[in-house]
């Protein structure tokens, strides 16, 4: 997987992604990468719920923008107001993103997992 992969070892990854086989295969990469998946979570509700809740431990996430219809935006407020870092991913371009969430690092589906991996990792080490 690679030395960007290596970083992931050890880190609690939230995936938030209502499509069950892109979760899945998402979840398997990085696990095959060293992380632990916190999920995955196909709806806003419940992933603001397990977060404000803080029972599970969140290093970082990756949060679909598209939740079958609602924005993940909910879910983004809650990691930013715990200062837990992710990555945005889309299957549509960056004009999906909101103009004041789009600050914040995007993937465009369907990606490549190292890109994915470094998003994920940027500033961490």
């Amino acid at each position: 997987m690679g030395s960007v992969a290596k970083l992931l070892q050890g880190r609690r990854v939230m995936v938030v992604e209502d499509d069950y086989l892109v979760a899945l295969a998402l979840s398997s990469a990085l696990e095959d990468a060293g992380a632990s998946v916190v999920g995955p979570i196909s709806g806003a509700q419940e992933a603001v719920a397990m977060i404000e809740e803080g029972k599970e431990q969140v290093d970082v996430a990756v949060l679909d923008v598209d939740l079958n219809g609602e924005k993940s935006y909910r879910v983004a407020d809650a990691l930013v107001s715990r200062n837990i870092r992710f990555v945005f991913v889309t299957g549509y371009g960056a004009d999906a993103v909101d103009g004041e969430y789009r600050q914040y690092e995007r993937c465009q589906k369907p990606f490549d997992h190292q890109m994915l991996f470094r998003a994920l990792t940027v500033g961490t080490r």
